[in-house]
């Protein structure tokens, strides 16, 4: 008996002693290692997952080091893959300092060590789960897609809606514009179009499914907000088309032939129209989270042809620009007063959309493109901020890049904002994660960080829409799919007041 304990803890002895060791004979070279995602001077959450990446040079062997103080993690292999305890020890240990990240790469007899690069940890944390839809870039076929919700702690990720366990040979649908209120997942909505049509609004464990079509209203619930506290949301209703370039880096253009903004009080099933002007095309609300404001974008736009509707703002496309406009909203009353200018982007030739609010109201942020509202499928859209204290606006220094920046979200503390960008091949939206001062300044944005470093690029899908979130959606795919096919859809009241 003896004899059969002793092999087993001899085998343990010598693989512990048989880990990743640095080189002792190597080259200093002057350059930074070329990685992938590039991830060298990131400024990261102290509770985010590991950032996995791979070298994109030829090697034979790499060796990365990452230490801080007497704290070191060592790994081996093409593709730096640290253990997510130990990563988190050490993460733990460095917030409010840096990571000093060291890569070692053989080709042949010969080790060479790069220059050190670092990840900057933050002591501000971020929110543990990031919501998406993932959907082919293709223009008409979207039936296969799914709503996601991925852990940032780490590398769960979990289908929250399977769109396809509703559609069939013949029948199908979209489902789309998930939103949250106060990043609570156990208050949301998403919409389902065409075969099961309707709004799946969630409250605290009751799950209905709404019919928000209504004679009195533009069309059914498009871009929603949640106000901050009360069981109310916002949407603007759209007439939505789109169209194709024949001549023009912007291979698509999706448009609105008329946008309103409704409001829908979830406990009494009720809408009724905020602005209704037939000379504006109003979207994209988005509530201050006082709930005392609300934010929309609007432009202004008459018909003047005798084709249709459609077919005149295809031809007139280019000069859509919308602005920024605010509203009070009275809470004792409810109601909103008049409109008024925020930022007037079609003084400057541009087009502004996307408002977000930063949670402590200072700061806003939005997407600035040349014309139009659908900028994620423009490559020149940027982010911009404003600074509502001061009314200063700018580019937002650090998070834009060469190509598309547009659908963005701050996380609940406001330190970190995730864009939906092209900034990799110009095809695929992915998500990137920022760091946010409290002077409204941006880091380099990172990827976010996957298992396997090449995940993005071996990955055929764009991320549409991420939200934060506190913590996962619990209902089940099965449990959306099924309120979507056996519920009939709760029709909407109008109403000329909110109560």
């Amino acid at each position: 008996m003896k004899r059969f304990y002793i092999f087993p803890l001899l085998a343990l002895f010598l693989m512990a002693s048989c880990g990743p060791k640095l080189p002792t004979s190597f080259t200093q070279s002057n350059e930074q290692p070329a990685i992938y995602p590039d991830y060298a001077d990131v400024t990261i959450p102290v509770n985010i997952a590991p950032l996995t990446f791979q070298l994109e040079q030829d090697a034979d062997e790499m060796v990365t080091r990452f230490s801080y103080g007497d704290q070191e993690l060592l790994c081996e292999g093409l593709k730096a893959r640290p253990d997510i305890d130990d990563w988190h020890q050490l993460t733990a240990a460095a917030q409010g300092h840096d990571i000093s990240v060291e890569v070692y790469a053989r080709n042949g007899e010969q080790w060479q060590r790069y220059k050190p690069f670092a990840f900057h940890v933050s002591t501000d944390s971020i929110d543990a789960y990031l919501s998406y839809r993932l959907i082919s870039p293709s223009y008409v076929t979207y039936e296969e897609l799914t709503l996601n919700q991925r852990c940032l702690e780490n590398y769960d990720e979990r289908v929250m809606v399977d769109n396809m366990l509703c559609s069939t040979e013949q029948d199908g649908q979209c489902v789309n514009c998930h939103n949250y209120q106060q990043y609570n997942p156990e208050r949301m909505l998403f919409h389902a179009r065409q075969n099961h049509g309707g709004t799946v609004v969630v409250y605290d464990g009751n799950i209905r499914k709404i019919n928000m079509r209504n004679d009195s209203i533009l069309s059914a619930g498009v871009y929603p907000t949640w106000h901050p506290w009360l069981p109310l949301v916002v949407f603007s209703t759209n007439k939505t088309g789109q169209s194709f370039h024949t001549r023009n880096m912007n291979k698509i253009e999706v448009f609105d032939s008329a946008s309103d903004i409704i409001a829908y009080d979830v406990e009494h099933n009720a809408v009724t129209n905020v602005e209704n002007d037939t000379t504006e095309f109003e979207v994209f609300p988005f509530w201050a989270p006082d709930g005392k404001s609300l934010y929309y974008c609007s432009a202004h736009f008459e018909f003047r042809d005798t084709v249709s509707e459609d077919v005149e703002v295809i031809r007139r496309y280019r000069d859509i620009k919308y602005n920024i406009y605010r509203k009070s909203f009275d809470l004792e009353t409810m109601t909103f007063g008049p409109r008024e200018i925020v930022f007037q982007a079609d003084s400057l030739g541009k087009s502004a959309t996307l408002p977000r609010i930063s949670p402590d109201g200072r700061y806003l942020v939005f997407t600035l493109g040349n014309y139009g509202c659908f900028h994620i499928w423009h490559h020149e859209a940027d982010l911009w901020l404003i600074d509502l204290a001061t009314g200063k606006f700018d580019k937002m220094k650090g998070i834009n890049s060469d190509d598309t920046e547009s659908y963005h979200s701050w996380s609940s503390n406001g330190r970190w904002m995730v864009v939906s960008s092209r900034r990799e091949d110009a095809n695929f939206t992915r998500p990137f994660i920022a760091h946010v001062d409290e002077q409204g300044r941006a880091s380099k944005p990172f990827a976010l960080p996957q298992a396997d470093p090449d995940y993005h690029r071996q990955f055929m899908k764009s991320y549409n829409i991420p939200e934060f979130m506190t913590g996962p959606v619990e209902i089940t795919p099965q449990t959306f799919a099924d309120v979507l096919k056996n519920q009939e859809g709760e029709p909407v009241k109008y109403v000329q007041k909110l109560k």
